[in-house]
């Protein structure tokens, strides 16, 4: 057991696509433990300067903004440069930031294929590879946000499920690259947010019907997984949480 009331205080996170939705929650729940955090954001200046100028008001320069395109690999170590030289350290980098949008078969062009692959599984090995030597120095972990649809495809979007299938691969085997000063795990969110794209009603109760607790999940959800993994799971590498109120074990 840890006695600090705050173990996670002055250290310091980098989360990815952190401006909006599953990302600013994160950052929220991370700063309210005493964390610094670096949200990246690529297009989305607006929103990520509102929550930067929150939780500073909150808590004088405790966060910083940083922007990047995550396809264009050449800019991810100026990324995490940015982060680390904020406060002088990197403890925690939360890969988060992800594409979304169906490519059915027949019609997908490379374009959607680079994209797909580039947001949810290249520019996280290139973002672990450039974090890794300061993420060691102290001790510090990986989380990467995968998917449910990682072990079962979602129909319509074969692209995004192969990435994030490799995302999950990714994490085992980052595990075993950057053991033992570094740990990398994931947690896989099922029913939390509905997508950008809007469901119908029906369809969101069928996704909830397969849930064993018959009920969407919250941001929050995630945050408390995350929050596990990075503080408390002190020997848990290699693992992929999910959280999903049961849905991928209801077969």
């Amino acid at each position: 057991m840890k006695d600090n009331i705050q173990p996670l205080a002055n250290k310091v996170v980098l989360i990815t696509g952190a401006a909006h939705r599953i990302g600013a929650a994160l950052v929220r729940g991370l700063h309210a433990q005493g964390m610094n955090v670096a949200i990246h954001y690529n297009t989305s200046r607006s929103a990520a300067l509102t929550l930067q100028q929150e939780l500073n008001h909150l808590r004088e320069r405790s966060t910083v903004l940083i922007q990047a395109d995550l396809t264009e690999i050449d800019k991810i170590p100026a990324l995490v440069k940015q982060a680390r030289e904020a406060w002088g350290r990197l403890d925690v980098l939360i890969n988060n930031a992800s594409s979304f949008y169906p490519t059915g078969t027949g019609t997908t062009d490379e374009h959607s294929w680079d994209n797909l692959i580039g947001t949810n599984l290249k520019a996280p090995f290139f973002l672990a590879q450039a974090a890794a030597p300061h993420l060691a120095k102290w001790r510090g972990s990986i989380v990467n946000m995968t998917d449910i649809h990682a072990l079962r495809p979602l129909k319509g979007y074969p692209v995004y499920s192969v990435a994030k299938a490799g995302l999950g691969m990714l994490t085992k085997a980052l595990a075993c690259e950057l053991g033992p000063r570094v740990r990398v795990n994931a947690v896989a969110p099922g029913a939390i947010l509905w997508p950008e794209q809007e469901l119908d009603d029906v369809a969101k109760q069928r996704i909830i019907s397969r849930t064993f607790l018959k009920r969407q999940g919250s941001p929050d959800d995630i945050v408390r997984a995350v929050t596990y993994l990075i503080r408390d799971a002190d020997y848990v590498s290699g693992e992929i949480l999910t959280v999903d109120g049961g849905r991928s074990t209801n077969s």
